[in-house]
């Protein structure tokens, strides 16, 4: 199976309370199954230039996290997904955060399990599959 990590995953790794479990599981993907977005990657710049001191947390994502992971760009078949995944949810009087919509369309695109310990963000998008390893 492959996996495309969501932010909170990636920010997970770094804590010093990190998640036992996640990390094993992290682990046990081969690095060729393991995936984020640019997406995911601008939530988390956007969570690192928020913070007074960050260079050891920008070198930590740019040094040990973003180079174990291939990166996906929202591209033209992410956004056919999304706009089909929007029309459908709004057809049903539901609203996703567009940032969130954009993660799960990538996903859905590229046929990736979801990872993320926000399971809520991502309900009622049709056939997403989403896996919570933080809990």
């Amino acid at each position: 199976m492959m996996y495309l990590f969501d932010t909170d995953v990636l920010s997970n790794v770094l804590k010093k309370k990190r998640s036992a479990a996640m990390m094993a599981r992290l682990k046990a993907v081969p690095r060729a199954a393991q995936f984020t977005s640019a997406v995911n990657a601008a939530e988390i710049y956007f969570g690192v230039f928020r913070k007074e001191s960050r260079a050891d947390l920008l070198r930590s994502y740019e040094a040990e996290i973003f180079p174990r992971l291939t990166i996906l760009p929202f591209d033209f078949e992410s956004a056919r997904v999304f706009g089909r995944i929007k029309a459908h949810l709004e057809g049903r009087g539901l609203t996703t955060f567009e940032p969130d919509l954009q993660i799960a369309s990538i996903a859905l695109a590229h046929k990736l399990t979801l990872v993320t310990g926000n399971t809520r963000h991502y309900k009622g998008i049709p056939g997403l599959r989403v896996e919570n390893w933080l809990i």
